[in-house]
């Protein structure tokens, strides 16, 4: 049985500018006290085509995690423009809330980003070189993405890990490019800006 459930993730400051930063409102509830910190990382998906393109925006350590319910806000500064393909630059991509506890992730949360021109010229005209100031990034948080992991917990250090749930989620070994490209043919590409509760036991 998993000893953290995410309650509810808000994502803050959408739409907004290319150039801000990423700001995610994280409530989750810990059953029982916890050994050591979880780990927790915001990931954007440069590239659907190939992981080398992901980058790790951030990673925050929070602990140490008595039981019961916690909420923080995770801000990340936007991707480096430099490492995202010009082909990739518009349009839609993924960003990834990821958890981990003792090098093991345990919970990923998936979101649609879509990068667009708030100019009607640069609407009908795209630059051959993307203007990223010019760019607005929306996340798309009615629809979110979660695969869970089966993990060893503190009370399982001395075992194995316990494989993922067959359940359609739960993917231990998939990279995050491959997570993008599944979640671009099998989500519908609604936008939100609103409050995105999941419960992810």
């Amino acid at each position: 049985m998993a000893k953290v459930h995410i309650v509810n993730v808000v994502v803050l400051d959408n739409p907004s500018p290319f150039f801000n930063p990423f700001q995610f409102e994280i409530t989750f509830e810990c059953v029982e006290d916890l050994q050591e910190d979880l780990e927790w990382k915001i990931i954007y998906v440069g590239s659907a085509e190939s992981e080398n393109y992901d980058q790790t925006l951030d990673t925050v350590y929070v602990g140490p995690v008595p039981e019961g319910k916690h909420m923080f806000v995770f801000q990340a500064d936007p991707p480096d423009e430099s490492k995202i393909p010009v082909g990739d630059a518009v349009g839609v991509t993924v960003v990834l809330l990821t958890c981990g506890y003792k090098g093991q992730e345990f919970v990923r949360v998936g979101y649609y980003v879509n990068n667009s021109y708030t100019d009607p010229e640069l609407q009908e005209n795209p630059p051959d070189t993307p203007q990223f100031a010019k760019l607005q990034r929306n996340i798309l948080g009615s629809q979110p993405r979660v695969t869970k992991f089966k993990i060893d917990w503190d009370d399982a250090k001395d075992s194995e890990n316990i494989p993922p749930s067959e359940n359609g989620e739960g993917q231990s070994q998939a990279s995050t490019s491959l997570n993008a490209m599944d979640m671009k043919g099998s989500l519908g590409l609604e936008s939100s800006n609103s409050a995105c509760a999941m419960e992810v036991a």
